[in-house]
Formats: structure tokens, C-alpha cells, sequence
């Protein structure tokens, strides 16, 4: 690497615009413009020597200088937002009803959105926010976050601790405040070096040249922003793995135990019952929406018992269950085991349970019953033999039954509406016959069956909707949030002002800079200047305009 030797001595790095130690522009220092000609010099990271400006050989050296442009980092935050409103375009994979015809992503998509919909399907987008892509994309703006703050930190870091009070002349008459005074008494020193500290500046005196300095800490509030920025873009990719971030929806009947899925088996819920109240018909507050959807109501809940599954002592034995939670849960009141949470989410009401069915002779429906079997609906068999020798299979089975295009169909997976096509075998008899049967209708397919299928009896029940959520990457989005808020607060109401006032003869040069806010730094020197025979500073950006 080329070092660059100022005229007082120093060695500075290549790429350096101002010295190190005098704060002489490099020849060939760009200024605030870009033109060499402008008289205010470029103060940007205080003139240092950045890394990626630097080095320039190897692949590493490529890779850094990549992602320290701000460019870079801009156009990979664009992308990551163009790529995040697609994902809203449609529900993704996750948020599908529970009720829908088909919860197979391949079939939803295009069934329920057309055309538009399989190419959202089948360019990934239903899984935008946990696709490996998407995850890359996460991982090269955190990158890019990394490498631009440690590539303007560390040199501006170094530029800040080391600077002296002593500056070249160059550099303080191209600073955009300026003044020079001819003759100064020391007395006149000696009130703005206290009226300085009194107006809350460090003071540094190194033989005669002042250093004043305030609120240098405002300039490392962008970085803080990155910190806050990272932490929450690994808590995002963290959300994608199912050691930190679990959701899952789960439906359970009354009466039903089932396994709690995302807990590897641990554990099984039980629904005791479901209890939904409802808002007086009379209750003027909710009439109109009473009249709108029929009930309006006023609590829904799931009386559940949690239980924990212990090992069995016999290999392939079904699990012993302890109950270790007994609880109802509400909206805004979820229950809590374990590092689990359940949250009641939805429910629906009426869905059967299980239907019996009676055979008898078509041309007597009062006679008594030939046979009976009954069906479980949530899981049905195929067959079903009865013991006066008929037999039936079931060819069809329609959850939720309705007409599509002259069709029959389920509009979900849930016995809401159930119809069957079925083949009734009388004893010795190899010939089936066909029926279709469900709520309010029973069809003769041929219309020369001997024997007919009636409704004799069924049970309802109510399920519950529930939700089981562990989010352990919400403490790291807080925690992102916060420090990013720090470092907003940081930047925005505090600005890193510096003065410096260097002897020339029986004078002094008296410059001054900020990161922002020149008409407060302004304000200061009048201040610390009152009462003094050294000028007021000019502001030589406005005198170039």
C-alpha cells in the first residue's frame, strides 16, 4: 500500500484526504463539490482513509469494497421491499383458512386466484418470508450493514480520538466557518477558553492552540442505528427456525384429545367443552349487528386439560399422559405451559360428529329397520358389514356437500354438510345398488333399487380453533427497536460541534464545524465570543454562493 508523507512529517495511508496529524488537504482531495477549485475542504469521516478506498488486490478486498457502498446496501434494501410486497399480494402458505376447499398450496392458489395464482405459486412467492432466497437477501442487507459501518466506524473512530488542537492553516481557512483577527490579547483567550467550558465544551489547550469539542458522541448515533438494524435482521432469519419461532393452528373437537403439533409428541391437549354466550337480542348496542349476522358474540372459550406424555416402560407402548394444566381459555386470556402459549383463535359450532344409518325395503319406508351401521365422520371407513348379511361401501364422502358447475363437491375438509355415495350389497347378491344420501336429500341413482337408505339418528359438536405460538425472537426485535430508537434520539438532538483557535502572529484563525445544525454552532461563538476583540466567523459557503 502507497503511504502519503505530509509536509510536517507524517505518514498517511493512501486514500487519505486530509493528514492525520495537521489536517493539510492531500493533493488531489476532493472538496465538498467534487471541484478542486471550491474553497471548502471535504470533512467527511474527517478526512481518513477508508478501507475499502484502500485496498483494492485480492477477492476479499473486491467483496468489501461491494458491500461498504451505500449503493449497494440501498438497492438490496429495495429489492428486500419490492420482494416483501409481493408476499402480500396474496395470503402466503401459512395463513390459508383452515376451511378451504383444499389446503394443498398447488391447488388453492390457482383455484381460488386463477391464472395469477399459480404463478404465485410456482415462483415461490406463498413462502416468500421463509424461502432460502428471501433469507440470503436478509443476510447480505445485514452484511452490507456490517461491513459499510466497520469501513467509515473505525477510521472515523481513530480520526476523532487523535486529532490535535494544533491545525494547518489550510485547514482551518477552508473550514466553512472562518475568521481571522490580527491582534488578540490573551485576556481576550482567556475569557472565550472559560466562556467555552461554561457553554459545555471540552477545552484543550496545547501550547496556545484550543480545541474546543461538544457532543462528539452524536456522531456515532447512525451506527448505533446499524446495531439496532442487525439485531433485528437476525432475529428475522432466527424467526425462521422452529427452535425460536413456533405457530401453529390447531382444531379440536369436544370431547377430542389429540397431540399438540410443534411439540414433538410431548404433549396432547383435550377439549372438555366449548362455550360460546352471546350479546342479548334486546341490547340496543348490538341490534344493528344482531340483525346483520344473527348472533353477536360476547365470549368464546375452550375448557381444555393439557397433558404431558411420561416414556413407557414397554418399547412402542402408547405414551402415559400426566395432566399438568387444567384451564379455559378466552380471547386476551391464553393459557401458558411449558414455553408454549395457546391463544383461542376461531371455532365453529353444529359439525357432525358421527350419522346412523338405517337400510329398508323401497316400497315400505315405515317397515322397521333391516340393518343399521353407523359412520364416524371425521373417520370414516370404507365398508361397513351388517349382521342380517347386507354389506355397504362408501364410494364418495363429501364433508361439506355442495353443487359445483352440475357437480358435487366439499367446500372444506369438515363434516358441516356430509352427503355420501354408497354401494348397498344385499345378502347373496354380488350386484350392488347406488345411493346418494345426505341432509334433505336421498337419490335412487338407478331408480330401481330394492333397498333404500334413510338418516336415522346423528350427534353434533362443536371445535375449537386454537393457536399455539413460543416466540423467543420477540426479545431481540425489542431489543433491536430499542437500541435503533437510541440511536435515532442520538443523531437527531445532539450535534458534534467543534472550534478550533490556532495563534497566527499576534492573532489567531478561529474555525468551527458540525454535522448539522451550523445556525446553532453559530449561536455558540457568538456567545463565547462576547465581550472579546476576536471577529466573528463568516460562513465562506454562503460568501461562495
Amino acid at each position: 500500500m502507497k503511504k502519503i508523507k505530509c509536509e510536517c512529517g507524517h505518514i498517511n495511508p493512501e486514500g487519505t484526504v486530509l493528514c492525520e496529524a495537521c489536517g493539510k488537504p492531500i493533493e488531489g482531495n476532493q472538496h465538498i463539490d467534487g471541484n478542486q477549485d471550491n474553497k471548502l475542504i471535504n470533512m467527511r469521516y474527517d478526512g481518513t482513509a477508508r478501507r475499502s478506498q484502500t485496498y483494492n488486490k485480492s477477492i476479499i478486498d473486491k467483496i468489501w469494497s461491494f458491500f461498504s457502498s451505500v449503493k449497494v446496501g440501498v438497492w438490496l434494501i429495495v429489492i428486500a421491499l419490492v420482494a416483501s410486497m409481493l408476499g402480500t399480494v396474496f395470503p402466503q402458505e401459512m395463513y390459508i383458512p383452515a376451511d378451504a376447499v383444499s389446503r394443498d398450496p398447488a391447488i388453492f392458489y390457482e383455484d381460488i386466484y386463477g391464472i395469477l395464482g399459480l404463478i404465485y405459486y410456482q415462483l415461490g412467492f406463498h413462502n416468500l418470508y421463509s424461502s432460502w432466497w428471501y433469507m440470503v437477501l436478509i443476510a447480505l442487507i445485514g452484511i452490507s450493514l456490517v461491513i459499510c459501518s466497520l469501513d467509515r466506524f473505525v477510521p472515523l473512530y481513530k480520526a476523532l480520538k487523535k486529532q490535535k488542537a494544533k491545525r494547518h492553516e489550510t485547514f482551518l481557512n477552508r473550514q466553512r466557518l472562518f475568521s481571522e483577527t490580527e491582534t488578540v490579547s490573551k485576556e481576550d483567550i482567556e475569557t472565550v477558553k472559560a466562556n467555552l467550558k461554561k457553554a459545555r465544551y471540552n477545552v484543550r489547550d496545547e501550547d496556545g492552540h484550543i480545541l474546543a469539542e461538544k457532543g462528539r458522541f452524536s456522531r456515532w448515533g447512525p451506527y448505533v442505528n446499524h446495531i439496532g438494524l442487525i439485531i433485528i435482521l437476525i432475529a428475522a432469519i432466527l424467526r425462521s427456525t422452529s427452535l425460536m419461532y413456533t405457530d401453529e393452528y390447531i382444531w379440536v373437537r369436544e370431547g377430542e384429545q389429540i397431540v399438540i403439533p410443534g411439540t414433538n409428541g410431548e404433549y396432547y391437549i383435550e377439549n372438555k367443552e366449548f362455550i360460546m354466550e352471546t350479546h342479548d337480542e334486546d341490547d340496543e348496542r348490538f341490534a344493528q349487528a344482531i340483525q346483520q349476522e344473527g348472533i353477536v358474540p360476547s365470549n368464546f372459550q375452550t375448557d381444555v386439560v393439557v397433558y404431558q406424555a411420561t416414556n413407557s416402560s414397554i418399547p412402542g407402548a402408547a405414551p402415559e399422559l400426566e395432566p399438568i394444566l387444567t384451564d379455559s381459555i378466552q380471547m386476551n386470556k391464553p393459557a401458558k405451559f411449558d414455553k408454549y402459549t395457546l391463544y383461542q383463535s376461531g371455532y365453529q359450532v353444529n359439525e357432525f360428529t358421527s350419522m346412523t344409518f338405517k337400510i329398508h325395503e323401497t316400497d315400505d319406508p315405515d317397515a322397521s329397520a333391516l340393518g343399521t351401521f353407523t359412520i364416524d365422520l371425521t373417520n370414516p371407513e370404507a365398508a361397513y358389514e351388517l349382521d342380517n348379511g347386507f354389506s355397504v361401501s362408501i364410494e364418495q364422502y363429501y364433508p361439506d356437500y355442495y353443487m359445483n358447475d352440475g357437480a358435487p363437491t366439499s367446500e372444506t375438509n369438515y363434516p358441516r354438510n356430509p352427503a355420501f355415495v354408497m354401494m348397498v350389497y344385499p345378502p347373496n347378491n354380488e350386484s350392488p345398488e347406488v345411493s346418494f344420501i345426505g341432509i334433505g336429500r336421498n337419490i335412487d341413482a338407478t331408480g330401481e333399487n330394492n333397498y333404500k337408505l334413510g338418516i336415522l339418528d346423528f350427534e353434533l359438536h362443536d371445535v375449537s380453533g386454537l393457536t399455539l405460538r413460543v416466540d423467543y425472537t420477540l426479545p431481540f426485535f425489542m431489543l433491536g427497536a430499542a437500541i435503533f430508537m437510541i440511536g435515532v434520539t442520538q443523531g437527531m438532538y445532539w450535534q458534534h460541534r467543534r472550534i478550533w483557535i490556532n495563534p497566527k502572529g499576534n492573532g489567531v484563525l478561529l474555525a468551527a464545524h458540525t454535522n448539522k445544525n451550523w445556525f446553532g454552532i453559530n449561536k455558540d461563538i457568538e456567545k463565547v465570543l462576547k465581550n472579546t476583540s476576536i471577529a466573528m466567523v463568516v460562513d465562506q459557503q454562503e460568501l461562495d454562493e
